[in-house]
């Protein structure tokens, strides 16, 4: 399936009335695992790739590393895959040439998000106008690259930074319907930590919704399930991978420091065998 196919695929799975579960992947061997366990797509996640690089931020990883990350993934899998554009590495004037770059890396879609990236003091999202130009951007630049399904995931951060929960809630919402307005395919909200919330937004957003779940914030508070049984659009899981690899990779190097053995890990099972890796390294 080539880019254009992947593109219109991603976009049908997002339309179906079936929520559409896509687990984040931080490297090639992360997608390989989601795409062997049946998931239909493919999210990449820059804070994840952030995080197995060591860098503190998203901004920190850059446009470079996050591009070549997103191709290296894309020619892993043979599921669609959804980049982390982030906010687009710049302003609504350099959008045309990341969407370009990312559609030339072979990616179906991209998260473009109105969070202010890389910069010191607390988190904030830039002006609704301004987001919407970069998704007007994004959209024309898309097809004008011949891939008019192209995925764009208008993301907002608006709840996540609010001081008043309810009142971030509306800010969101309201951003959300704009940005589909604009040319966003979905809107994402992030912070999102209750099913009541999830319910609102369903109620206010006027086009398919997407949420983070398995989020330290929501891990506790929301399932998977609920949020399918809620009917919205597209639940990413953009932390776990790489925070049950942190724990396996601690605790298996912690046991044989401190046991100077493998039993431990031998009976805990935490090691894959030769067949899994195998299986691994042979394209579906």
């Amino acid at each position: 399936m080539n880019n254009m196919g992947k593109s219109r695929r991603l976009h049908e799975l997002i339309q179906a009335a079936d929520t559409l579960v896509m687990p984040d992947a931080f490297d090639p061997v992360s997608a390989r695992i989601i795409e062997r366990l049946g998931f239909k797509a493919v999210q990449c996640s820059g804070f994840s790739m952030a995080v197995a690089a060591v860098r503190p931020t998203e901004a920190e990883l850059g446009m470079e590393a996050n591009l070549n990350l997103s191709r290296a993934i894309v020619h892993t899998v043979d599921v669609p895959v959804m980049a982390d554009g982030e906010d687009g590495f710049g302003g609504p004037e350099v959008i045309a040439d990341t969407i370009d770059a990312y559609l030339e890396a072979g990616l179906a879609g991209i998260n473009l998000e109105d969070q202010v990236l890389g910069q010191p003091g607390p988190k904030r999202v830039v002006a609704r106008d301004v987001m919407i130009e970069k998704l007007t951007n994004a959209r024309k630049a898309a097809r004008q690259s011949n891939n008019a399904d192209f995925v764009i995931n208008g993301r907002t951060d608006a709840l996540a930074v609010a001081s008043d929960r309810q009142a971030g809630l509306q800010e969101a919402a309201e951003r959300a319907n704009a940005y589909l307005a604009a040319g966003a395919d979905l809107a994402f909200v992030t912070a999102v930590a209750t099913m009541e919330e999830v319910q609102f937004l369903m109620r206010e957003i006027h086009g398919p919704l997407s949420i983070a779940a398995g989020m330290p914030y929501n891990i506790r508070t929301m399932s998977v399930k609920a949020l399918k049984d809620a009917g919205v659009a597209r639940v990413s899981l953009p932390a776990v991978a790489v925070f049950s690899v942190v724990r396996a990779m601690t605790d298996t190097w912690r046991s044989i420091r401190d046991t100077e053995d493998f039993a431990d890990i031998l009976g805990k099972n935490q090691l894959c065998g030769m067949d899994d890796i195998a299986a691994l390294l042979k394209r579906a």
